[in-house]
C-alpha cells in the first residue's frame, strides 16, 4: 500500500528516474483493484440493461442515480491516476534500461506483450542514465540468478 501511496503522492508525474518492480506491481495491483471494486456497480447495470432489453423492458429504467454517482465516481478515478499509471510505468522501463518511449508498444498488436516481459524483467545492475539502482546494487558480474 506504500508503494501506491508514494507513487500518487510522492511522484504523481515524475518521469525521471527509476522504479523497482515491487513498486510498479503494488501500485499496479493496488490500482486494478480499486478499478474493479469501482466498476462492480457499472457491470451490474450493463447485466441489468441487456436482460431488460431482452425481456422487452425499457432499458433506460436500469439508469438511476446511483449509477450514475459510480459512473462519474470511476471516471474520476481513471482521469486522476492516469498519470501515475504512465509515470510510473515509464520509470520502471528505465529500470530496465530502456526509454520510456518503448511503451508506445502497446498502440501495436502484440506490443503488450513486449512491455509486460520489460515490466518483468530485473533491475538494470549499477547505475544507469536514468540514475542509480534503486535497490543499491552495483554493476559487475551478474550473479547466478540473473544469468537466466
Amino acid at each position: 500500500m506504500n508503494d501506491y501511496v508514494n507513487a500518487i503522492r510522492n511522484n504523481y508525474a515524475n518521469f525521471q528516474g527509476r522504479a523497482r518492480r515491487r513498486e510498479y506491481w503494488m501500485y499496479t495491483l493496488i490500482n486494478s483493484i480499486i478499478t474493479f471494486v469501482l466498476s462492480i456497480p457499472l457491470y451490474g447495470v450493463l447485466i441489468g440493461l441487456s436482460m431488460q432489453t431482452d425481456a422487452g423492458m425499457d432499458p433506460s429504467a436500469a439508469l438511476t442515480g446511483s449509477t450514475l454517482i459510480f459512473g462519474v465516481i470511476y471516471l474520476i478515478y481513471a482521469l486522476a491516476t492516469f498519470i501515475p499509471s504512465l509515470a510510473i510505468a515509464v520509470r520502471r522501463l528505465h529500470d530496465t534500461g530502456k526509454s520510456g518511449w518503448w511503451y508506445l508498444l502497446n498502440l501495436v498488436p502484440f506490443g503488450s506483450l513486449v512491455i509486460l516481459v520489460f515490466m518483468v524483467l530485473d533491475s538494470e545492475p549499477g547505475s544507469n542514465k536514468w540514475g542509480p539502482n534503486p535497490k543499491g546494487l552495483t554493476g559487475g558480474a551478474p550473479t547466478p540468478a540473473q544469468n537466466w
